[in-house]
């Protein structure tokens, strides 16, 4: 069998950089198995594929290289940006099937947003010995944390462990125990690790942040909406970032570097967050066709 996947650069910022996603349209006839086995071929953090659905628009699964995911940012916004530029949706509200649950999905003018929850926090300030784990994993220590600003497990639908380092130096300095973080992950529930300072390379953008992943087999990542969707909160309710719209960099400092930019839009209510929608632009590189 023959399966045609598009590669998607999802979160580009200025038409250059983002994260490459796969996405297989038509995606019915394939089992779980052999998604499993396209995402390992296509190569990339995560595929998503695309089936009907009874309870909303579409029906969206994610793959990573190693196991199945519940979300994905980027590959969401890869494959509702492709629709769009397909004609197969209009600008306005749609929706997405998950394993999950549905979630909203918004097509405004070039740029695709996908819904999160309300955060829920879990601070690490209590837990000295876990911090400190965290810490020497990520090839850090306490001495670089942002003064008064404590890490904590945020959690928008997808849980990462969200670590404020004192500047850019910092953040680009890490050189993470990819076991270590995994061993953590699985204890905690995580998705990741989102490491940030208040440097940017663009002005008006809140922070600038790197993702590790190791728990589902991605090292680091160069856009991540899940993970940018905890940050802002992170930023609006820890560090009094005034919201509603906050844009987050990531990317520039992988080696090569992959510059991306992820706009989260928080939905407030009686001062606090009700949900967000994190989103942003995306570009089709190129299709592959593989064997089944």
């Amino acid at each position: 069998m023959q399966v045609e996947v598009r590669i998607v650069n999802a979160f580009v910022d200025g038409g250059q950089g983002g994260n490459p996603a796969g996405v297989v349209l038509q995606a019915d006839a394939l089992d779980v198995g052999q998604k499993q086995a396209l995402a390992v071929q296509v190569g990339l953090s995560e595929t998503a594929f695309v089936s009907s659905s009874a309870s909303a628009a579409f029906k969206l699964e994610f793959f990573t290289p190693t196991r199945q995911i519940a979300h994905c940012g980027h590959a969401t916004v890869a494959t509702f940006s492709l629709l769009r530029q397909l004609g197969l949706v209009g600008e306005g509200w749609t929706s997405k099937e998950t394993i999950d649950g549905n979630r909203d999905i918004l097509i405004q003018a070039d740029m695709a947003f996908m819904e999160q929850r309300a955060p829920q926090y879990l601070d690490l300030s209590d837990k000295p010995a876990l911090l400190n784990e965290v810490l020497a994993a990520l090839g850090s220590d306490p001495a670089h944390l942002l003064p008064g600003v404590y890490p904590a497990r945020v959690s928008t639908g997808g849980a990462f462990v969200i670590v404020p380092l004192v500047d850019e130096a910092q953040v680009h300095a890490l050189r993470p125990d990819q076991a270590a973080l995994a061993r953590i992950s699985e204890r905690l529930d995580l998705i990741g690790f989102y490491v940030f300072s208040r440097q940017t390379h663009q002005p008006g953008r809140a922070a600038g942040a790197r993702m590790f992943a190791p728990r589902y087999g991605i090292d680091e990542e160069s856009a991540t909406g899940m993970a940018a969707g905890p940050l802002a909160c992170f930023l609006h309710d820890r560090m009094q970032q005034p919201g509603p719209r906050l844009l987050i960099e990531q990317g520039y400092l992988m080696q090569p570097p992959s510059p991306s930019v992820i706009t989260v839009d928080l939905q407030l209510a009686q001062g606090g967050i009700e949900r967000l929608l994190a989103g942003g632009r995306a570009r089709t590189m190129h299709e592959l066709t593989l064997e089944l």
